[in-house]
């Protein structure tokens, strides 16, 4: 038994899938820049702290409160009158879920009118340069279920660089700390490179990452395309063996079985 001889459930993603990625990707990434620009990316963070904020750490707090910054920011979209973008739903998403935002955009489409995104914001902090280099993005198996479940699955990477300074407060004599996003990037998972996907082979059935968040490329590929990527990349693990992946397969009906 091997695993090209398996009869694979195989998704078919929809003909105008890359048409709906490239607008989510640059809806997503025009909220953040005008955002940016108009000078909404400023988080203040006032703490008792005499000295400020633990600026040699700041990078394990900053992710909280980025993803909520984004959060923020796509509501205000929701909220505006003109709302130029067809924004029509955003929602958090609960703690131990793969993403952090669901974003539902109102577009015409051949059997629909939306589009859906699940948004997973990353924070990287502007003057540390290995801060959130490599993240975690999600469990294997689960992501690779995801795809099965829906073809036209959109998870989004948004990486947000990040910058931190403190000023004296001259009221209360203590340091206020200020976070400022400065940066963004916007992926489709499902593009990134060969290269610039990894996998960690710790915790559960292991960790889809990303090489370097900072430097990705983008290959044009489709959901069953990168559905064997993601095997590709646990089978060629020194740690996994085909039996294992078997079981997954079989477990979250990846392949058809006589059950």
């Amino acid at each position: 038994m091997t695993y090209d001889s398996q009869d694979f459930k195989i998704p078919i993603q929809s003909d105008d899938y890359a048409h709906c990625s490239r607008f989510v990707i640059s809806s997503i990434e025009t909220i953040m820049r005008e955002a940016i620009e108009q000078g909404n990316n400023s988080i203040v963070i006032n703490t008792n702290l005499k000295l400020g904020l633990p600026m040699e750490n700041i990078n394990k707090i900053a992710g909280p409160f980025v993803e909520a910054w984004a959060f923020e920011a796509f509501c205000a979209v929701l909220e505006d009158g003109k709302n130029i973008y067809s924004l029509i739903n955003v929602e958090a998403l609960p703690r131990l879920h793969m993403a952090d935002v669901m974003l539902q955009f109102k577009k015409e489409r051949r059997f629909e009118s939306g589009v859906t995104a699940e948004v997973d914001v990353k924070a990287t902090a502007e003057d540390i340069e290995s801060s959130g280099k490599s993240p975690n993005i999600t469990s294997f198996a689960r992501i690779r279920t995801a795809y099965v479940k829906d073809p036209d699955y959109i998870f989004v990477i948004l990486s947000l660089k990040h910058r931190v300074y403190s000023s004296r407060n001259g009221n209360t004599g203590l340091m206020d700390g200020t976070m400022e996003v400065v940066a963004y990037n916007a992926y489709d998972l499902k593009y990134l490179s060969w290269k610039d996907i990894s996998y960690n082979p710790a915790l559960g059935t292991g960790q889809i990452q990303i090489r370097d968040i900072h430097y990705v490329e983008l290959e044009n590929r489709t959901t069953w395309d990168f559905c064997q990527l993601l095997d590709r990349k646990y089978l060629q693990s020194s740690r996994r063996t085909f039996e294992e992946w078997l079981a997954l397969a079989r477990k979250h009906q990846w392949v058809k079985t006589d059950d």
